[in-house]
């Protein structure tokens, strides 16, 4: 057994105590969790440069991550399920994404939202990962040794930071979203370069290297610093720019899936006499099923892809897993110099397989899972932001493009139509408060997440009945539901003040060499482009190749997966992706028809669609009953849709009332 000490430091009620039904109440577990890997184990080898990590005095790689469990205080009580939520960036996602949990300060207690988890039963667990997360309240992190070569010295090798600036600055850190950098191991390195290219798959000029030094700006004046660049006249918002460099800091990043793999492991088979410590879940679980959300439902298909769903006793690990908003990407979560949270178009993310089972038997992500006989039940859910980022259809058609590809009968594939990447809601703005992205349209505001609780449900009927769940539902040749992202150009611009990106996501063939894990053509090779294929819309040019809710079907508003670049923050005619997340965007109805005709707008106005605001709330009710009857959602979310369409039509309808009567 790989988990070689549980180190319990808080142990507390969870949510003030509150009961959930007759499930009751709940505590929350915290602490630290201490592993040791065999790096000679055949179900550790697919670790990059396991082999090179230190070794204890039994010949073991030690390391180590935080963890929390919120569990029902009587185990009895539970539904015998473990749900581990895979961190994205550190940070607990499944109460907001599938309990719609409300933020919450990073060291405060976790909200419970509608509670929808508790009340079904499951036992909770999250556990670090990622190396390079920052030190602060809130966020779990694995802390991971140095790769070293056999004579002791650090492993060195050469690395690409890229980054897109959504404001001018003078000086930029070595790392994505402020996680730990990669710092050059020479600061006069002449064979260092920097480039800038006015979009992300535009032409590449390199600056001069008198230019820029890796330093930092004080007072004026360059201060020499390893893990900071900074450029004569400083970083143009909206460009996109790109180091390469030698570094000698070389984490063994795939140490977060053993982490991963083995406390749920533990969990579920493990007792006192394996670590010294009672296992708090001892006995009490028949299941385990993992969830994880971008960077960390990529994640769970690199698990996969590893191989990596049985532990060094040969046991299975998760019978299910919800990858959600992974599309057809894996990530740099095992890969020499790995950064997890890049979504640079020049990283090994956009490497194959992209398939789950490559038709000529090749690679596929469920390969070696399969070849294992530890494969689970698997529901990827998307949304029209993984297909506008030009990835979301590689998951179901061929490379070219030309024909889909049938998926294994252990996996269902849904497209959440007209959705962005993160759960949206109200209210309407053109800008987020968090990042500063701004859009040229108002983002995505449709909330997905009743479809997510529906797709656990599933889940676990599959997994534990055997019932199958709702059928697929992506876009397909087969019924001409599936189209090129450029076609759409046409349609949307002629729609009144929208502007159609000039310069789209693209996904591009890299050669980074012969071996993913330890790339040696860096930067990489770029070689043609994927095809970017999307779902075709309706007249209203909404979406109609997959899971349409109520707000697709019943519309007030076109809803897209994909959005344009204020000129604010530069980058003019780009989609809209900060951080490489592409961002949805809505462009709402007119609400009279005097409206519509004085802008010429070719879509149907509110009051031409809707006798007033009871009508079209039965409507919405009706469209969400609907849904219930093809099991893709729950009974119990068909009254929050129709709050939620209430909310809408109010700030569609009244902030135009409300204007009309400043006028």
């Amino acid at each position: 057994m790989a988990l070689t000490r549980l180190e319990i430091g808080t142990r507390t009620a969870f949510a003030g105590g509150q009961t959930f039904g007759d499930v009751g109440r709940y505590e929350r577990i915290d602490g630290v969790a201490h592993f040791s890997a065999d790096p000679e184990h055949g179900d550790n080898a697919a670790i990059a440069d396991i082999g090179l990590a230190p070794r204890n005095g039994n010949g073991l790689v030690e390391f180590s991550s935080d963890f929390r469990i919120i569990k029902p205080v009587d185990n009895d009580h539970g539904n015998g399920r473990l749900l581990l939520d895979v961190l994205n960036r550190g940070k607990e996602l499944a109460l907001k994404n599938l309990n719609s949990s409300p933020d919450a300060p990073p060291d405060a207690d976790p909200h419970p939202g509608n509670g929808f988890l508790m009340r079904q039963g499951y036992s909770l667990v999250w556990c670090g990962w990622q190396h390079d997360v920052p030190d602060a309240p809130g966020l779990f992190r694995c802390n991971v040794p140095n790769a070293r070569n056999a004579d002791g010295s650090p492993v060195s090798g050469r690395i690409v930071i890229s980054f897109q600036p959504t404001a001018a600055t003078t000086t930029q850190f070595l790392s994505d979203r402020d996680h730990g950098p990669y710092p050059t191991n020479h600061l006069e390195s002449w064979d260092s370069v920097l480039t800038v290219q006015d979009y992300e798959d535009g032409p590449e000029v390199v600056i001069p290297r008198e230019q820029w030094a890796f330093a930092r700006l004080v007072d004026g004046r360059r201060a020499p610093d390893a893990a900071h660049v900074t450029m004569d006249g400083g970083f143009e918002a909206g460009k996109v720019y790109r180091v390469v460099y030698e570094t000698s800091h070389a984490p063994v990043v795939g140490l977060g899936l053993l982490a991963t793999r083995d406390i749920v492991a533990w969990l579920r088979y493990g007792d006192a006499d394996d670590v010294g410590t009672a296992n708090p879940l001892a006995g009490a679980l028949g299941r385990a099923y993992a969830y994880g959300r971008s960077q960390s439902g990529r994640f769970l298909r690199q698990m996969l892809h590893a191989g990596l769903n049985r532990d060094e006793e040969g046991r299975i690990v998760f019978e299910g897993m919800l990858p959600n908003v992974a599309g057809g990407k894996m990530g740099e979560f095992n890969v020499r110099f790995g950064q997890p949270s890049s979504l640079s178009n020049r990283s090994v993310n956009n490497v194959p397989p992209f398939l789950d089972i490559e038709p000529d038997g090749g690679d596929g992500v469920l390969a070696e899972v399969t070849r294992r006989g530890v494969a689970p039940k698997v529901i990827y859910t998307n949304t029209s932001s993984e297909y506008w980022g030009g990835h979301g259809a590689l998951a179901h058609v061929t490379p070219d493009g030309k024909s889909d590809v049938t998926l294994p009968d252990n996996v269902r594939s849904w497209l959440f139509c007209g959705t962005q990447h993160g759960p949206a809601n109200l209210p309407i703005s053109d800008t987020n408060p968090d990042t500063g992205a701004r859009g040229t349209q108002a983002l995505n505001y449709v909330d997905y997440r009743p479809l997510m609780r529906a797709a656990l449900y599933w889940l676990d009927r599959w997994v534990t009945h055997n019932e199958e769940p709702p059928a697929n539902g992506y876009p397909n040749r087969a019924d001409e539901t599936i189209i090129p992202a450029d076609s759409l150009r046409e349609w949307f611009g002629a729609l009144p003040g929208v502007e159609f990106p000039t310069h789209q996501k693209v996904m591009r063939a890299l050669n980074f060499g012969p071996d993913r894990a330890v790339p040696t053509v860096i930067p990489p090779e770029v070689g043609d482009e994927y095809p970017s294929l999307v779902s075709a819309v309706d007249a209203d040019g909404n979406e109609v190749g997959g899971v349409r809710l109520p707000a697709i079907s019943v519309p007030l508003a076109t809803y897209t997966g994909w959005n344009v670049r204020h000129p604010d923050i530069g980058g003019a005619g780009q989609t809209l992706a900060p951080g490489g997340t592409v961002v949805g965007g809505a462009i709402p109805f007119a609400v009279t028809r005097a409206e519509r005709l004085a802008s010429g707008d070719p879509r149907a106005s509110i009051e031409e669609r809707y006798g007033s605001r009871d009508e079209y709330l039965a409507r919405v009710r009706e469209s969400a009953e609907a849904l219930v009857a093809q099991e893709y959602m729950l009974a119990e979310d068909v009254d929050v849709v129709v709050g939620q369409g209430g909310e809408v039509y109010d700030a569609i309808v009244g902030a135009r009332e409300a204007v009309a009567a400043d006028d």
